[in-house]
């Protein structure tokens, strides 16, 4: 069964016409107790619900659709000025997470494309996750809630699509995890995508990588209000999901950014001597952790982490990187920065080399930047000056 619930998405802010608009979120309902979702692992889902948002319009031949994804904490809404805040002044509203790219006249130009963004299976940003209620207890389903991973996230994405009656897609751009799920449509879709951008991603995460979202995960699963999962009709893991969220920000900014903006700079408005958050950049990390508490779910958190842990573009090749790349049949834009330690150049770099290897269309690009992992959400301007173009050139098998 399917249920579309519509939203808006009216274009231009009262102050900037370049916006993708006010926007409202549009859900669709999907399988049943007969024809559940069927996740990688073997998990059933008797229902999905699935929150995306939409910006331009589709063309008649249905052939100019881009679909943007977006990183582990992310949403549907990555353009335009958010409806869902009902009444309150337009400047208290927040654009979307990558309005500096989307929109009209931007480098993914909605004048143009269809774009579309939808939110991933297990979150807590209106997508079917561990908070939603399993329709056999009516209850949250809590740590219940099957093991998803980035397959399943662009299975999922697919069967919206073929709802929507988009058969193929222009492109599909993401940066970090977001850029791993546009690896993937490769991948498990050839034949319905044109054009790749990855951007601050790579076909796996280091050991490194995995480590970090492992101590995060400790921190969330060993925090007392835990309660194995189950804490929804009470306090939340807040301490532990807050820790979780200071250790992974430290792995989104690089060093000589953190040292040009905090250095070892104390604060002035306390007395030094204890244990509190004496310097800037400890008070910097104790307002992201706190911030994160106050919008995102410990469970979901645990469950993107382990699915981007996961995720290996080679076992598509049996291991192989490069027999994996075989399989795509799209132009591919890599776009990796040099303080990146989270997705690195090298392991950008030896994606692209895989991809040339099969002869693949190909272009890598590795920015200086000192923004670190993050590079791809702030550097709009460097970032849209690739994406532009990569996406209105022709295809070099056309």
């Amino acid at each position: 069964m399917v249920v579309m619930e519509s939203g808006r998405n009216r274009y231009g802010s009262p102050e900037d016409p370049s916006s993708a608009g006010w926007t409202e979120a549009k859900r669709m309902r999907l399988f049943s107790e007969e024809e559940p979702f069927v996740t990688e692992f073997g998990g059933r889902l008797p229902g999905v619900e699935v929150e995306y948002e939409t910006y331009g319009e589709l063309s008649p031949g249905r052939e100019n659709a881009v679909l943007v994804e977006h990183a582990l904490s992310g949403d549907a809404h990555a353009a335009g000025w958010d409806g869902k805040w009902g009444e309150r002044p337009w400047r208290e509203r927040k654009p979307g997470w990558w309005d500096g790219i989307i929109g009209p006249g931007k480098a993914i130009d909605t004048r143009r494309f269809f774009v579309i963004c939808q939110n991933v299976l297990g979150s807590c940003y209106g997508t079917t996750g561990p908070r939603s209620a399993d329709p056999a207890t009516g209850k949250p389903y809590a740590l219940s809630f099957p093991v998803v991973t980035v397959g399943d996230w662009v299975r999922l994405q697919a069967k919206v699509l073929d709802e929507l009656g988009i058969e193929r897609l222009h492109a599909v751009v993401g940066g970090s995890l977001g850029g791993q799920q546009a690896i993937e449509w490769g991948l498990a879709f050839p034949e319905r995508v044109e054009r790749i951008g990855v951007l601050a991603a790579a076909p796996n995460l280091s050991a490194q990588g995995l480590a970090f979202n492992a101590v995060g995960r400790h921190c969330i699963l060993n925090d007392a209000n835990f309660r194995g999962g189950d804490y929804y009709d009470g306090a939340p893991p807040s301490s532990g999901l807050a820790a979780a969220r200071m250790l992974a920000h430290i792995t989104y900014l690089s060093e000589d950014g953190m040292d040009k903006k905090f250095g070892r700079r104390l604060r002035s408005d306390i007395e030094h001597g204890g244990f509190g958050a004496e310097f800037e950049v400890e008070s910097y990390l104790s307002h992201q952790g706190r911030s994160f508490v106050d919008r995102f779910d410990a469970n979901s958190y645990l469950y993107i982490t382990r699915a981007m842990d996961y995720y290996d573009a080679s076992r598509r090749g049996g291991g192989d990187i490069v027999e994996a790349c075989r399989r795509i049949d799209a132009d591919v834009l890599v776009v990796s920065f040099d303080t990146d330690w989270l997705y690195p150049p090298e392991a950008c770099r030896n994606f692209s080399r895989a991809l040339a290897m099969c002869r693949k269309s190909v272009t890598y690009v590795d920015l200086s930047s000192p923004y670190g992992h993050d590079a791809f959400l702030v550097e709009t301007e460097r970032v849209g000056g690739l994406l532009r173009p990569f996406l209105e050139k022709r295809r070099a098998s056309s």
